[in-house]
């Protein structure tokens, strides 16, 4: 069941920048490396609606249904504009002893949650991902193969957002050093939320 291929597109899905990371990354610069965990937690839990919705069919009728999909869509454009304006607000008077004093452990792992649990597009991924690499020929059912190859995603996801949240960590003393760097980088993040909300309300 588990195969070499399955393991390297894995790898490369989860490595490949998007809003999870980008979010990740964001808070271990800007609150620490155990805020950093906790935005990775959050989103890999925020897979877990994708993969039962794979796992029980219903990401099918999500894909036939495009008013479910639009509507899902545009939920998860705003949340990503809310997200780079909030951001871009911070800078006016950022502070980050208090910034993690405010931001507690759950409300980190809440954003991380609702970042992907509305990107409609990793239901239909996981569609077209997942059941490429069930055999028949295993012994096992199918419905148990998937089980299996969504928790070794979801693992992977969290190891490799931890690691970027504490590789982004390893420097923040060099960005904390000087009030412009804080400020470019976080209007730099608040201008790639907004980016990939403008990328999310264009696609098709």
């Amino acid at each position: 069941m588990f195969c070499t291929e399955f393991f390297l597109t894995s790898l490369v899905v989860v490595l490949i920048p998007g809003t999870g990371v980008i979010y990740t990354v964001s808070t271990g610069l800007f609150l620490g490396w155990r805020s950093s965990i906790a935005a990775a937690l959050g989103c890999t839990c925020g897979i877990i609606p994708h993969l039962l919705s794979c796992i029980l069919g219903l990401s099918a009728i999500l894909h036939m249904s495009a008013v479910a999909f639009q509507f899902l869509k545009y939920a998860g454009v705003v949340y990503l504009f809310y997200l780079a304006w909030s951001m871009w607000c911070e800078t006016i008077t950022i502070d980050f002893d208090k910034s993690v004093q405010k931001k507690g452990t759950w409300q980190i792992a809440n954003r991380g949650f609702l970042i992907n649990i509305l990107n409609p597009k990793l239901s239909i991924f996981f569609l077209a991902f997942l059941p490429q690499f069930i055999s028949q020929n295993t012994g096992t059912p199918a419905f148990n193969q998937l089980i299996i190859l969504s928790g070794m995603f979801m693992g992977m996801t969290l190891i490799i957002f931890v690691l970027y949240g504490i590789a982004a960590h390893s420097v923040r003393a060099h960005i904390v050093s000087s009030s412009k760097r804080v400020l470019w980088m976080q209007r730099s993040f608040a201008t790639v939320f907004a980016s990939l909300g403008v990328k999310l309300a264009m696609s098709e």
